[in-house]
């Protein structure tokens, strides 16, 4: 077997047998990877803190035909500061769940790794509202997989001039000119959609620089919704028990 380091964040982890367990972890080498821990569930096990969730650092493990076996892990942020904000912590289960379904094995996910190690920095910071930080990182996350919607100009004609309302179905603004028979159009505040574009074409270590009326999150709030139905289709179960506590 090969021994091989890794860099990553720990998504998901499950008992498995007596005392292993079987960690997902999302690498910026080799996207999204599955391994098992040895002994991690044993009270004396250098793994015990090493393989929970939010977990980001490197991770020592041996690469078989099938699987990988993690050896050794050295953690720089174990984001302790969540276990201490349930609120906090069900937000931030819910953007490893999310990045858990969205990346895949095999495949180049460093900006969703990016992103995600970002946004759960953002959670621990209490200048920001946890919603902001769901808003926007939901919108970059579609954006990082190729599915942002249009909101610099008119998804059918390209003109950036004309009034236009913003539907999710179309996929971005459409203009009064093209907007026969859009059933969802959403009339936006500037702020709200001017939000949009800074979230789509800032890089990812200056999204959570701002926040927003309560107005714009409120839309910003109904725009992601439809958007999430439309590109993802998918409850998350952190997000539904996080619902039931707000």
């Amino acid at each position: 077997m090969n021994q091989i380091v890794l860099t990553g964040m720990v998504l998901s982890t499950m008992p498995v047998g007596e005392y292993d367990r079987r960690v997902v972890i999302l690498t910026k080498e080799q996207g999204k990877i599955s391994a098992f821990a040895r002994g991690a569930r044993r009270p004396n096990s250098p793994l015990v803190g090493a393989v929970n969730p939010f977990s980001f650092g490197e991770f020592t493990m041996y690469a078989g035909r099938t699987s990988y076996t993690i050896q050794s892990a050295s953690i720089t942020n174990y984001f302790a500061e969540l276990r201490e904000d349930m609120i906090g912590a069900y937000y931030g289960f819910y953007f490893l769940e999310f990045a858990d379904y969205y990346t895949k094995e095999a495949n180049d996910e460093r900006e969703m790794l990016r992103l995600l190690y970002q946004t759960l920095r953002a959670l621990t910071n209490p200048h920001i509202p946890d919603q902001l930080i769901r808003y926007i990182f939901e919108l970059k996350a579609l954006t990082v997989n190729g599915q942002a919607p249009q909101v610099f100009q008119c998804v059918i004609c390209g003109n950036r001039d004309k009034p236009a309302v913003f539907s999710p179905a179309r996929g971005g603004l459409v203009c009064g000119e093209c907007g026969q028979g859009v059933i969802d159009g959403m009339i936006l505040d500037n702020s709200t959609l001017y939000s949009m574009q800074y979230i789509e074409s800032s890089s990812i270590e200056k999204l959570y620089t701002f926040t927003v009326t309560d107005k714009v999150l409120g839309e910003l709030g109904k725009v992601m919704s439809r958007l999430m139905e439309v590109n993802v289709g998918r409850r998350f179960k952190s997000l539904e028990i996080l619902e039931t506590l707000l």
